[in-house]
């Protein structure tokens, strides 16, 4: 697999760090299982941060810290780990190993939702995206989602097919990490369907009333 679209810096750094919601790590994890070169990247940050915390003199722990690390382990929103181990297996071909939970019949038994023609989502039960959203949604060949911004972060990983916007073409394996100064309109620009998983901080900005309306039913 080629992949000529990778994750940012920044998005690397706060996935080693742990400071991302659930939604983000799950799109991440899944694209480095595919992607040698952020999976190195990620590598190389996290040496980096256990060296820095090596050589940290350390401060004094408060009486109550213990009853505090207690809370957030019971906690009910602790960020989920996805395993991100390059996948050399052959069951769900069509699903990389992060994802495999969520899909195991493969993305052909996916329990489709229609959201538009030729525009199709599924939302991925138990995964928590905080005030977002984590999906997979389908293109049919030629079919575009409408012209939309973002209120924070969006990562777009294709796991079949192409789509092409303003920002560039992604095939199989490629991620789109967009923020909120890009307006785009993704299209599926092969004759085969377009497949992505997709993560949102917040809801999309949409430009008409269509697709607002639309993401008033179904989330976006």
């Amino acid at each position: 697999m080629s992949i000529h679209h990778h994750l940012n810096e920044a998005t690397l750094m706060a996935y080693a760090a742990g400071t991302l919601p659930e939604s983000m790590n799950l799109v991440i994890a899944t694209h480095l299982s595919q992607c040698p070169v952020c999976r190195k990247k990620v590598g190389e940050m996290e040496e980096m941060g256990a060296g820095s915390l090596e050589n940290d003199p350390g401060l004094a722990m408060r009486s109550d810290a213990l009853d505090q690390i207690m809370t957030l382990l019971d906690a009910d929103e602790k960020p989920k780990a996805f395993h991100a181990a390059n996948d050399h297996s052959t069951a769900s071909a069509s699903v990389p190993l992060p994802l495999r939970r969520f899909v195991p019949d493969g993305l052909e038994k996916v329990s489709w939702r229609n959201m538009a023609p030729g525009i199709k989502c599924y939302t991925l039960p138990g995964v928590n995206a905080r005030k977002g959203s984590v999906r997979l949604m389908k293109l049919a060949p030629g079919v575009a989602i409408p012209e939309h911004g973002h209120n924070g972060t969006e990562l777009t990983l294709v796991l079949r097919g192409s789509f092409s916007d303003e920002v560039g073409r992604f095939k199989t394996g490629d991620i789109a990490d967009l923020d909120d100064d890009i307006d785009h309109q993704p299209i599926a620009d092969s004759d085969q369907e377009c497949i992505c998983l997709i993560a949102t901080e917040y809801p999309l900005r949409f430009k008409t009333m269509v697709p607002k309306i639309m993401q008033y039913f179904v989330g976006m």
